[in-house]
């Protein structure tokens, strides 16, 4: 099976072309991603993506964690499908759309100076979502969760619940390094608070247009880089009055930067930043 290895600021995925290749049968495409992920059997990632035709949009994708377990969406895998299929010529223009499980999204590449190749791509996040029953969690269907104490496995935690077409957990902490990512973030995500999980980011304001960032991801752990979850955050900080609308805030994750608007216009969020080709094999 022919791949190419992807990432977006560090958050790396094994890309299967399904318009030019064959795709596995529905019932292995979890083990497929575990094994495409394992580091040391496999080809090393943070999971399995597929691009495939759509009935809906100009192209479709299909994200699995490397746990096996399927996504709604990935911010960073939505730039790095937006430059292969430029670059592979399956859309002619620059602005096109992409189906994911959580909705058509609409995306715009940027040309590197030889006018064929993307450096980075813009993504129309689509509108963030505050209710429960949309992130999900327990409690009240239409309550919002914005700067609120909720009690997982017995300790109350103050956190900001979005979704980005997936569910987010966030919280603000003083220094993201010092921060329990590691520790805190796989409690928070698997909590019965949250039935399908939650993501879960960890977040330091450095200014109203600055964000310090760590995330701990649903189905992964802790990676370089969620563009979803940047997404998230700056919705979290301007909820909560660190932040303001229609202004340009740069996210620094692990991996990189991002940046992340949050338009009052339309209430959608708007994504920059870069996509790059790592390699291309078979996997046998």
């Amino acid at each position: 099976m022919n791949f190419t290895k992807m990432h977006g600021l560090g958050n790396s995925y094994i890309y299967i072309d399904g318009c030019n290749e064959p795709i596995p049968d529905e019932s292995e495409l979890p083990t497929l991603a575990i094994r495409v992920s394992n580091p040391y059997t496999g080809i090393g990632s943070d999971g399995l993506i597929l691009i495939l035709p759509s009935e809906v949009a100009d192209v479709r994708m299909r994200v699995f964690n490397n746990d096996g377990s399927e996504a709604k969406n990935c911010g960073n895998g939505l730039r790095c499908v937006s430059k292969y299929v430029y670059e592979h010529q399956y859309v002619k223009k620059e602005k096109f759309s992409i189906e994911t499980l959580g909705g058509v999204v609409e995306a715009e590449v940027h040309l590197a100076d030889d006018l064929e190749s993307v450096s980075e791509v813009t993504v129309d996040m689509g509108a963030p979502q505050f209710e429960r029953q949309y992130i999900p969690m327990l409690g009240r269907p239409d309550a919002k969760v914005i700067d609120s104490n909720e009690n997982i496995e017995g300790v109350d935690y103050t956190l900001t619940a979005v979704s980005m077409g997936n569910p987010h957990a966030v919280l603000f902490v003083e220094d993201v390094v010092q921060a329990p990512v590691h520790s805190l973030g796989p409690v928070i995500e698997k909590a019965g608070l949250f039935p399908e999980g939650t993501n879960v980011e960890f977040i330091a304001p450095l200014s109203t247009n600055e964000i310090d960032f760590a995330v701990w991801e649903r189905g992964s752990g802790v990676t370089q880089a969620c563009g979803t979850g940047a997404c998230a955050a700056v919705v979290a900080a301007i909820l909560n009055g660190k932040s303001s609308k229609d202004e340009s805030v740069v996210v620094h994750l692990p991996g990189g930067d991002l940046t992340i608007k949050w338009s009052s216009k339309d209430s959608h969020v708007w994504m920059r930043g870069p996509a790059v080709t790592i390699c291309e094999g078979v996997l046998y």
